[in-house]
């Protein structure tokens, strides 16, 4: 009995997640039309006018290619400064390394949102609203915490005596986390970076606050075009979820490896 319930527990579950994905990847075949009158039934048609459409579109277009750039150098941005903090916080044993690591968990249980006006006026005033810039600029700050969080718990694995036999032979310590660190910390960077990858890209409310300019409009601002005042179309919207989500599934199977290690290394010590 027990058996039974946990096998139809298994499958309500895995039908609510499946469920908004196969009416989004239905949709996207068929008209406006058909998504309000049929959402749950197949296309009549299984046409590839909306992707043509969205493909054609240049402000589309220009708007992937934003956000291409700024994810790619938020990831990495991000990875640098969350490394090299990690990797002190990691190797200070003292009460210091506590505060510090204190004060950047802090970091996750102060949303960055809650401070969305002030954040307007400071990059009104210093010049970053519609710019690249100030949208990488914050985008950086506002993951570095989680990123730090979880690079520096794998840090704090790596052998002690690793280190130590680094210092007696001379390496600095920028030798000892650039020849030892971040060759043992592949997994978790990796897991990290497709971590950031789809917060950074599926970002829309800092884009929303900082971009006014149509030729900056990122892919998840972009999309806000196709919902009007008194009509959403649906067809549309759910073209472009399913080009936006492109990218992901991309870097999940090419780092897929490195993303399972990095989520198993903090279980296993050894």
């Amino acid at each position: 009995m027990y058996r039974v319930s946990r096998v139809i527990a298994l499958v309500t579950f895995a039908a609510m997640i499946l469920l908004p994905s196969l009416i989004v990847v239905m949709g996207s075949f068929k008209t406006d039309a058909e998504v309000y009158n049929k959402p749950l039934s197949l296309p009549n048609v299984w046409s590839l006018d909306n992707y043509r459409r969205l493909l054609s579109d240049s402000d589309l277009d220009v708007s992937f290619r934003n956000s291409v750039f700024v994810t790619i150098t938020s990831v990495v941005l991000t990875l640098i400064l969350a490394s090299l903090a990690s990797f002190a916080i990691a190797r200070m044993i003292t009460v210091s390394g506590k505060v510090l690591a204190g004060l950047f968990a802090l970091g996750l249980a102060i949303p960055a949102q809650i401070n969305l006006v002030p954040i307007y006026y400071i990059f009104k005033d210093l010049g970053l609203t519609n710019s690249f810039i100030g949208l990488i600029l914050i985008n950086v700050t506002t993951t570095l915490p989680i990123s730090i969080f979880i690079l520096s718990a794998f840090f704090r694995q790596v052998s002690k005596e690793m280190y130590e036999a680094s210092e007696v032979d001379g390496a600095s310590p920028f030798r000892i986390y650039r020849a030892i660190a971040l060759p043992l910390s592949r997994p978790a960077m990796g897991a990290t970076a497709i971590f950031l990858f789809v917060i950074n890209w599926n970002d829309l409310l800092w884009p929303l606050l900082l971009i006014q300019e149509s030729g900056k409009k990122t892919l998840p601002l972009a999309m806000l075009a196709y919902r009007g005042e008194y009509f959403v179309s649906f067809s549309m919207l759910f073209t472009a979820v399913m080009v936006a989500s492109l990218p992901m599934v991309i870097m999940y199977l090419f780092m897929q490896r490195s993303f399972i290690a990095g989520l198993t290394a903090g279980a296993v010590k050894g």
